[in-house]
């Protein structure tokens, strides 16, 4: 037995590369896409079973779960060496590229929709609560931002000094906070309002405007300004 199965093993219409090639990208299921992009498989097993395996026997869900697979993580699965797991974990960073590059164009400042679509891809797939402070100038442009904490699963611990010396040494004129909620759903908790009170007063005083504050969900997101709670 061959230490690998390829998929010019498989039968002529059965292969993801051939079926490409008639039908476009579009027509391969997330398993054939995987599995083209591994190439080969391993010992018994084909590329499109390696690809499956990796999709739906790992605990998570399907091709969402791709996102949260580490290198590590990746390495202890059967079959699935350095080169596989650096590629894999190159499908997903390309994925939020990707997605944000064609946000990119219609991003602006003064619509939450927009800085939500953004950060979408890069936000909703954490484990772990992580808020971002984005730093704009008088012309409501972006001139920086920054990742502020990286909390537990079920909160995220921030001070308001910690933030706006981020802000200060940008000569940032207002900020714009972001966060998610790795539940999934966006709804602001006690400790989010708190939290964005503090900041706000905080910001009043040294002549910083907090703009907004967005919690990102799983494809969704709430607004505080939206909201009417700024």
């Amino acid at each position: 037995m061959n230490q690998t199965n390829t998929m010019k093993e498989l039968p002529e219409n059965e292969r993801p590369y051939e079926k490409c090639v008639r039908k476009g990208a579009g027509s391969l299921s997330d398993v054939e896409l995987l599995a083209v992009l591994l190439r080969t498989g391993t010992r018994g097993e084909s590329a499109l079973d390696l690809a499956r395996r990796i999709l739906y026997d790992s605990g998570e869900d399907g091709i969402l779960g791709i996102h949260r697979f580490s290198i590590e993580r990746l390495m202890r699965m059967k079959g699935i060496g350095k080169v596989k797991a650096i590629q894999i974990s190159c499908i997903s960073e390309l994925a939020k590229r990707l997605s944000k590059a064609s946000h990119q164009e219609a991003l602006c400042f003064s619509d939450p929709r927009t800085i939500a679509n953004y950060y979408m891809e890069d936000l909703r797939h954490e484990k772990q609560e992580l808020m971002k402070l984005l730093m704009l100038n008088s012309k409501a442009k972006l001139i920086g931002e920054t990742n502020i904490s990286k909390g537990t699963v079920n909160a995220s611990v921030i001070t308001p000094r910690e933030l706006f010396i981020e802000a200060l040494e940008k000569n940032a004129v207002s900020i714009v906070i972001m966060h998610n909620h790795p539940s999934g759903d966006p709804t602001p908790s006690r400790e989010d309002m708190l939290t964005t009170k503090r900041i706000l007063d905080a910001g009043a005083l040294i002549g910083i405007e907090l703009l907004d504050h967005i919690i990102i969900g799983n494809n969704c997101y709430i607004s505080f300004r939206e909201e009417g709670i700024l």
